[in-house]
């Protein structure tokens, strides 16, 4: 059924002709100017209806900036976690120079010799000739002791001399009294053939004769006891005077005038003597781990605390034999001689000794950390569905023990008891290889390397910063 115009639509033919009569020529005329062409109609249809995405460009730069940092994203991911599983290592090259094994040990300085005075006498001190610091001479009076009573004995020593000597004169010459009287009997019985004397005038005259020979002995004998005893007291009073046994410096002095000296019980210290302080000695305490390193004739250098930045040439002249143990520590004394001209030291300083035991010379060298290094494994992970095929990525990465390569627990040793056999790392195109090696001495900080693969100029691996899991 036909659909019947509304009564816009009918009216709207009827406004255009009557617009278009000619009875309103302006009208006319002004709707043809309000006329668009087709061209402007289509234009402004255009404009007016939107353009679909895909045709702006806008949205394709974009969607372009936004694949891009989507990318980039990803790639800065992905070569964050390989270098996070990729491992990182601290290397050193293989060099060759000096080397040398020292022993470090304190000990103390002291004179070559020194002297302790002593007195053993019994008395009061008079009179003191030296103090500290000063040079004496061999034989020279350092200190005198009151010699009252010893003088007294000496003179008491002498007439008991005197008087002993008197007494032998005595009985000389009752011996000689004695034979006179016996060779009269005799001549008596000779001329009255034998008729007198009797013979118990015989038996008297030969008793008296053997006892005046017996007192003439004792006599002798006291006269002996008598220059001893005289003898001693004289070397008491020497000793009063008490002298230098050596050339020195007085390092000590304990003693002043007027003091009692009492030697009943044991020697008084009254000074100590240090024969020349040009030349001191150095006792060191030497460790029972190092002792077979130290030898006679091996040069030291030392420090005191008085002036810490020099160092004091030295050298060994004696490693005892003797052990001293102190709280469980075992140690041996080694003797250092050391040139003091100068005066700068003193005895009873402190000193700490670097004794050169061992030099080598144009050796092969790698840092002590290389030899304790050992790269960090990855752990599998057995929950992983890629696991075997990162696996496979890692295990390249990785350093790899080389197959049948035994896994010893500890070195071994050479024959000296210094270095032995050991393994350590080197890098090589990124990849850390295990290189066996054989080592020598060690000064705590390098090791010498006497044998095995490594050459100069090899990269030993010392500290790996990437443990090769991811973080």
């Amino acid at each position: 059924m036909p659909k019947s115009p509304s009564a816009s639509e009918a009216s709207t033919p009827a406004r255009s002709a009557a617009d278009e009569s000619p009875e309103n020529p302006s009208a006319a005329g002004a709707t043809q100017a309000a006329s668009p062409s087709a061209a402007e109609v289509e234009a402004l249809i255009s404009q007016a209806r939107p353009r679909p995405w895909w045709r702006r460009r806008g949205a394709w730069a974009g969607l372009l900036l936004l694949v891009l940092v989507v990318g980039g994203l990803s790639w800065l991911l992905a070569n964050r976690q390989t270098e996070a599983l990729t491992p990182r290592y601290i290397t050193e090259p293989a060099q060759r120079g000096d080397l040398e094994l020292t022993v470090i040990a304190d000990g103390t300085l002291s004179p070559t010799r020194s002297v302790t005075i002593g007195s053993e006498l019994s008395g009061t001190v008079r009179q003191v000739m030296v103090d500290v610091n000063d040079s004496v001479e061999k034989g020279q009076v350092l200190l005198e002791l009151d010699t009252a009573k010893l003088a007294a004995q000496v003179q008491r020593s002498r007439a008991s001399l005197a008087s002993a000597r008197a007494k032998v004169e005595q009985a000389a010459a009752t011996v000689d009294e004695a034979k006179a009287r016996l060779k009269r009997y005799e001549e008596v019985a000779r001329l009255s053939g034998g008729k007198v004397p009797s013979a118990a005038e015989f038996d008297t005259a030969r008793a008296t004769l053997a006892r005046a020979r017996a007192d003439e002995a004792v006599a002798r004998a006291n006269v002996e006891d008598g220059m001893a005893a005289l003898s001693t007291d004289e070397t008491n009073l020497s000793k009063a005077s008490i002298r230098a046994p050596i050339a020195g410096v007085v390092l000590a002095r304990s003693v002043e005038p007027g003091q009692a000296v009492a030697a009943t019980l044991q020697a008084v210290t009254l000074m100590t003597l240090a024969e020349d302080l040009s030349q001191l000695q150095l006792e060191v305490m030497v460790d029972e781990a190092d002792v077979g390193a130290v030898q006679p004739g091996q040069s030291a250098t030392f420090t005191v605390s008085a002036y810490p930045s020099r160092d004091y040439p030295a050298r060994i002249a004696r490693v005892d034999f003797g052990s001293t143990t102190t709280d469980s520590v075992v140690t041996y004394v080694a003797l250092l001689e050391v040139d003091n001209g100068d005066r700068s030291l003193r005895p009873g300083m402190t000193a700490s000794a670097t004794i050169r035991a061992i030099e080598r010379h144009d050796v092969l060298r790698v840092p002590n950390t290389a030899l304790r290094f050992t790269p960090a494994q990855a752990a599998p992970d057995a929950n992983s569905s890629a696991s075997s095929s990162s696996g496979g990525i890692l295990s390249r990465l990785m350093p790899r023990r080389p197959q049948g390569a035994p896994r010893s627990a500890r070195p071994s040793r050479n024959a000296d008891g210094v270095g032995g056999v050991r393994e350590i790392w080197v890098l090589r195109d990124g990849v850390a290889h295990p290189v066996t090696v054989t080592t020598g001495i060690s000064d705590g900080r390098l090791t010498e390397i006497t044998g095995g693969e490594l050459q100069p100029g090899m990269q030993v691996i010392t500290e790996q910063l990437s443990s090769g899991a991811p973080g």
